[in-house]
């Protein structure tokens, strides 16, 4: 797992990761002291697994942080920790995995990754690609991309990686969910990895810029706004 650690306070970053080593021996935090050095580092894939995120900072609010951080990053599980509950029903509308009330414990820790791990295995659809003599599971928000080329699918993750599947891109497309949106013939984008949609351009979140398909252009771009529209309301009514 990559796990990140985000505290203004030294002696609090050095708490937590203690409890984490005592519940979980083999993993390693990065540490950082604000967010933006956090927001930056996230940038750099692989993603965080999960970022233990302090609300109250010098100049900077962890529910901000965290906002910012789900556009950047938004299959990375958030863990809040705060001295105070004042802020868990905003914490959890951002869908934060779990948050802990400061002196945090092993034993918090520990039921945060194991609440984070069950939100996953249900929210997470996955499909199996057989590419080459393998078969991978790949979970559907880790795929950023789909594009046909010839008789096989280019299938771009979000942590850089690219599979090629020998298969229809018809049959692929299929398989994927309602955050899939085709906006030309044999591109179809992950609608949570999509940084812009433009007129005639998509911008990705990994930085490839995409043509949209000029005649239905106006039905792409309308049904970007209503995912984006509907995402927004249901963290408002969580």
């Amino acid at each position: 797992m990559r796990i990140a650690v985000c505290d203004d306070d030294f002696r609090d970053r050095e708490k937590l990761e203690e409890a984490l080593k005592k519940c979980a021996p083999t993993e390693c935090a990065e540490k950082f002291a604000d967010g933006g050095s956090m927001l930056e580092a996230a940038k750099n894939p692989p993603s965080f697994d999960v970022v233990f995120l302090d609300i109250y900072m010098p100049g900077e609010n962890g529910i901000d942080i965290a906002s910012e951080l789900k556009k950047v990053s938004p299959e990375t599980g958030i863990v809040f920790v705060t001295t105070s509950r004042e802020h868990a029903v905003e914490a959890f509308s951002l869908y934060a995995a779990h948050y802990l009330i400061k002196p945090v414990t092993a034993e918090g820790v520990a039921e945060a990754l194991k609440r984070l791990s069950e939100l996953r295995l249900k929210r997470r659809d996955s499909v199996v690609f057989t590419v080459g003599r393998e078969r991978i599971t790949v979970f559907l928000d880790q795929i950023c991309l789909l594009e046909s080329d010839n008789h096989t699918v280019n299938v771009s993750l979000t942590d850089g990686r690219r599979l090629k599947v020998r298969m229809p891109f018809s049959e692929v497309e299929q398989m994927m969910n309602d955050k899939f949106l085709r906006i030309n013939r044999g591109i179809v984008v992950n609608m949570d990895c999509i940084e812009k949609m433009g007129m005639n351009t998509c911008v990705m979140r990994n930085g490839i810029c995409l043509p949209i398909t000029i005649r239905q252009g106006a039905s792409i771009r309308a049904a970007y706004d209503n995912y984006v529209f509907d995402r927004l309301s249901e963290r408002k009514d969580f």
